[in-house]
């Protein structure tokens, strides 16, 4: 029998409702992976053995009661380290932050906690979830960047040290680790899911979302995020479908169109061939697979999306920057300093190529059902001083369109290469049966050779 640590979060909610298994005999199993492997890894900011372990308890005496809290009931789950968590150290990290404890919960967090999800600990991110990177190691191969700034999120999925963790992007800080440590990564609609009680980056480019090693967790996860938050204008009151019953469609082969623009122009080559490869496979399979053009505005994403991430991260930081501005890493400190040199009609002009943009990929995407397009540039870089390229994830994030990587095999040196569908705002749902059918089709399982 395989390890309880294996479990995906599904199968395990599963298994404790049919009182099956034990929340804690599962915490357990975990926190001895943890132990064999974060030493090489280096996953965790904090890992809060006593209190998982104690709801771990709570949760198992309310299942033998017959009371399930939701549907992440008894499963643990890791939460990057810019969200906040009631009583537990919140470092976003920075060494400005090394001591701070909330003492409320961010809004994903009390709906993980309400859905009756255990808080394992608090995953690495790099510096305020921007470009300076943690200690984190990507569970292929330790010399390779494993992403960001969502590291320790993507790497303690891939190395089975959680089933789900909750991440970040406001470039393709998702998505690219994701990709990198070979797991699932979606990034939803902005305003689909609270930001309230995460500290930013950018308050119109941030949206949170799971990490997890397959599509029915990713919905699963959502499910219990997704929704309209009064103590954020940001979120939406667009209605929440029910996207696990959205994965009933995945029988029907989805309409792709497929993005060589651009993706596949500035892919390593291998990974090109890779993407035209399964773009065969899911044709040969039954999709409708059309190469499309993307629109006139995508010239100018890159920088307009630099321009919005540098202005608002430096507005995000001005008071603490003034303070301990000797405290801040060179990545993050260069980031504020541009932002306050750009001019405000840059900003207001980026503002509007931004509306722009999302406007003319909505209509781009009324053609197909999704976009395909690699959700790297290459596999993991051999460069632990970087968290490697987004530019193949900040246009989704800058219209604030949904996006999910999804494993789809091996580069020669064994390291994992990732495809992106990228879908209309609001239907996550039709995104994730897209994705659903994918997985299936591909039939991609990606395990990491990491060793005790």
């Amino acid at each position: 029998m395989a390890p309880l640590y294996e479990l995906t979060a599904a199968e395990a909610a599963q298994r404790i409702r049919q009182h099956e298994l034990s929340p804690v005999a599962l915490v357990e199993s975990l926190l001895q992976r943890i132990d064999a492997l974060e030493a090489k890894v280096q996953a965790w900011v904090t890992i809060d053995r006593s209190g998982a372990l104690a709801t771990a308890k709570q949760r198992e005496q309310e299942a033998q009661q017959g009371n399930i809290r939701g549907p992440l009931h008894g499963v643990p789950v890791g939460v990057k380290d810019i969200y906040y968590t009631a009583g537990l150290r919140t470092t976003c990290g920075s060494r400005i932050f090394m001591d701070f404890v909330p003492t409320y919960d961010a809004t994903t967090v009390a709906r993980l906690k309400q859905a009756g999800a255990i808080i394992l600990g608090k995953t690495v991110t790099t510096e305020f979830a921007t470009a300076d990177p943690g200690p984190t190691r990507n569970p292929w191969h330790l010399e390779h960047t494993p992403g960001g700034s969502s590291s320790g999120s993507a790497a303690g999925v891939a190395a089975r040290m959680v089933p789900v963790a909750v991440g970040s992007q406001t470039g393709g800080s998702i998505q690219r680790p994701a990709a990198y440590c070979g797991v699932f990564g979606l990034k939803p609609t902005h305003g689909r899911v609270s930001n309230y009680g995460v500290f930013p980056v950018s308050w119109c480019l941030d949206h949170m979302g799971p990490l997890a090693r397959t599509v029915t967790d990713i919905a699963l996860t959502l499910q219990v995020l997704a929704g309209h938050d009064a103590l954020d204008p940001s979120t939406s009151q667009e209605p929440v479908p029910d996207y696990l019953q959205a994965l009933q469609r995945a029988d029907k082969a989805p309409r792709i169109g497929l993005v060589r623009q651009f993706y596949l122009e500035r892919a390593d080559p291998e990974l090109r061939a890779h993407v035209e490869d399964v773009a065969h496979r899911l044709a040969r399979a039954g999709a409708s697979v059309e190469e499309v053009k993307l629109p006139q505005s995508f010239g100018a994403v890159l920088a307009a999306h630099r321009i919005i991430m540098h202005v608002e991260a430096a507005a995000v930081h001005a008071d603490l920057f003034r303070k301990h501005a000797d405290l801040y890493r060179p990545k993050l400190r260069a980031t504020i300093e541009t932002g306050t040199l750009i001019p405000g009609i840059s900003y207001m002009q980026a503002q509007r190529i931004r509306r722009i943009f999302r406007q003319e990929m909505s209509h781009l995407l009324q053609q197909v059902d999704v976009l395909l397009a690699p959700a790297a540039t290459g596999p993991a870089p051999r460069d632990l001083s970087s968290t490697g390229d987004p530019s193949f994830n900040s246009p989704s994030s800058f219209s604030g369109l949904p996006a999910i990587t999804i494993p789809s095999g091996l580069s020669a040196a064994g390291l994992p290469l990732a495809i992106q569908f990228m879908g209309s705002a609001w239907a996550e749902d039709r995104l994730l049966a897209a994705a659903r059918w994918c997985e299936m089709t591909l039939n991609v399982h990606l395990n990491p050779p990491i060793n005790a």
